[in-house]
This record gives C-alpha cells, structure tokens and sequence, in this order.
C-alpha cells in the first residue's frame, strides 16, 4: 500500500553517482530449491530449516535439500575460537543447496523474536548465527520508521549484502509470508534481482511497479553485489525513509543501467498481498499477509 514515504519518493528520479560499468557474467541457474528460514533477528541472525521441509520438499519437487548430518556439537565450542566472519561461512555452507542458494526470512524481537527463540534454535540445528551492530540496541521493540527501525532494516539490508558478497543466491522472504507452492517456476531464469509488488502494472520490468520489500530472488554476482552497496548508500541520500521505499526511488538512477543489473518485478498473480492478493489460489505461490 502506498506510504506517504513512499508517495514522497515516487517523483524526479535521483542522478547517477557512478558511470563506471561493470562487466556481464554468465548466470547459472538454480536448481530445485531449499527452503531454509534464515531467521535473522538483530542482535541475532539465525538460520533456520525445521525438519518438516524434508517432506514438503519432496511433495514440491525440491531433490536438493542439504542433508541434517551436521551434528549439534559441531561449533558449539569451536565457534568461541572462530572469528564472526567464519562462523557465518560454516553456517551458510551448511545450510544451502547445491547451487549455494538459500531462502531467509528475517524475526526482530519487536515481532516476539527473543533469546528463548534463539536457544531453541540451536537446539534443534546448527544454522544459528548471532548479529550483532555496534553501538545499537536492538532489545526493544522498534516502533515503524523511528531510527531505531530504520538502523533495524538498513542492518539487514547490509546483511544481505554480505551473503551476496560470500557467493550466495537467496530468496529473501519476510515472517509475514505465507507459502503455498514452490516459487522457483514463476522465477525469470536470467535475472539479477527479482522484486515483489504492492502494485503490479502487467509488465515484469515497468519501474511503474510498485516493489515491496518483503520478498525478493537474487542472483550473486558482481552486480546485485555493488546494487546492494549502492542501495545501502542511498540511506544517506534519503534520511527517514527505510529500505523500501529508497529502492523505489533509485530503481529510476541511471546508474542501475550502468552497472548493466536486471530487474523484473514479479506478478501479484503469484506473488500477492493484501494490497493486491492473487485471485486464483490454484495458482498463488506466496501471500504477503502483512
């Protein structure tokens, strides 16, 4: 639904503040998909996958899913001697598919996310990883578009960063959305970063199309990679906004087409919400029940 943020951002589209072009790579396609919850809360990020994907995994045609080998000890004392960075390494490993493709979802404690959960986490698995920010204190609930808020979801933007950076596709898939189908059929094979919608115009690249946060496929590569830094940047170029409603403004910047990254917006048939829910339920794959 349209903000007043994001009504105030809809109009002349920023300017470029790079020209320099990166070179095209080949994209591989993803294979059949995990679904791994990637639970990260701040100050906790934890990766999750409850046991129960096996089956559903296997009703969707998923024939990938990692293995549950990993034992409960394995990094539970090691991890005291690792640097944070490695430990995030072992984790995202662990918990992938074959083609380094992960699925996150992200719980703060303002949405009964708490230590308790965290511990229960580890007990049922080793895909738990624990973010902190400096200088932050994410203990509290943060109520919408306050800074504590805005540095909640810039932190988690630049997370996502990171994971790119670290040669990992993901669907990132807010708590609020609900699964029904595999979504990897109604992806776009070739495409760098694919984007729901509020408000969907009937053509998959129209910048018209109103992106929401709450879901989104990204290929790691160079240029989701310096897309990710350049939207984190733009936090300085639109103070007060958060992370959505900044990339429905710079989704206009020239610069987007100088780092040659595609966009495509993916139809609210499949991918609704109450602003726009789909109509069919045979066909819906996600609903953002926001």
């Amino acid at each position: 639904m349209g903000s007043p943020a994001r009504k105030a951002l809809m109009g002349r589209p920023p300017s470029a503040a790079r020209s320099r072009g990166l070179p095209r790579l080949a994209l591989r396609r993803s294979g059949a998909a995990l679904f791994l919850a990637t639970l990260v809360a701040l100050p906790f990020a934890v990766l999750y996958r409850a046991a129960v994907w096996g089956s559903l995994g296997a009703s969707w045609g998923w024939d990938s899913l990692p293995s549950f080998a990993a034992s409960q000890e394995e990094g539970a004392e090691g991890d005291d001697l690792d640097s944070e960075d490695l430990k995030l390494e072992r984790v995202l490993k662990k918990a992938s598919m074959r083609d380094n493709t992960l699925i996150l979802t992200t719980l703060v404690v303002a949405f009964s996310f708490d230590w308790k959960a965290y511990e229960q986490c580890v007990k049922i698995h080793p895909y738990c990883f624990a973010l902190g920010t400096e200088g932050v204190d994410f203990s509290e609930e943060k109520r919408f578009l306050t800074l504590g808020y805005l540095e909640m979801m810039w932190r988690r933007l630049d997370f996502l960063r990171l994971v790119l950076e670290k040669g990992y596709n993901f669907i990132f898939s807010d708590a609020d959305i609900m699964w029904f189908r595999n979504p990897f059929p109604h992806f776009y094979p070739d495409v760098d970063f694919q984007i729901a919608c509020d408000h969907y115009v009937r053509n998959a690249t129209d910048l018209r199309n109103i992106a929401i946060g709450g879901f989104s496929y990204v290929k790691s590569n160079e240029r989701s990679i310096e897309f990710y830094s350049f939207w984190y940047s733009s936090r300085l170029r639109y103070p007060g906004y958060h992370d959505q409603d900044v990339f429905n403004a710079i989704k206009h910047d020239p610069y987007i087409v100088d780092i040659g990254l595609t966009i495509k917006f993916l139809s609210t048939k499949y991918f609704g919400g109450f602003c726009e829910p789909s109509r069919d339920l045979n066909e819906v794959c996600t609903m953002h029940a926001n």
